[in-house]
């Protein structure tokens, strides 16, 4: 089975990694890198998945997005990659 993987600043700014999978979205696999500031790299992104249970598809690579908020032209950025849970389970 495959799921969505997003990364996105918060609305302070924060970096926070989530997989959207077929529950609510408060049960959501989730990580929070708790800063603003570098973006958290591909190894840290893979190794936050990893420590939730997932990994990234074969050949996958991370698509960006930006996302006008309309707050003080604000942007907010989003990043998502397919992955799957580690081990075939879900």
């Amino acid at each position: 089975m495959t799921y969505s993987a997003r990364l996105t600043n918060s609305f302070i700014g924060e970096w926070d990694l989530y997989v959207v999978t077929d529950g609510p979205s408060r049960n959501w696999p989730e990580h929070l890198f708790e800063r603003t500031a570098p973006v958290p790299t591909v190894q840290e992104r893979a190794d936050a998945l990893a420590r939730l249970g997932y990994s990234i598809e074969q050949d996958a690579t991370w698509e960006w997005q930006e996302i006008p908020t309309g707050v003080m032209d604000r942007v907010e950025l989003l990043a998502s990659v397919d992955v799957s849970p580690m081990g075939g389970g879900a």
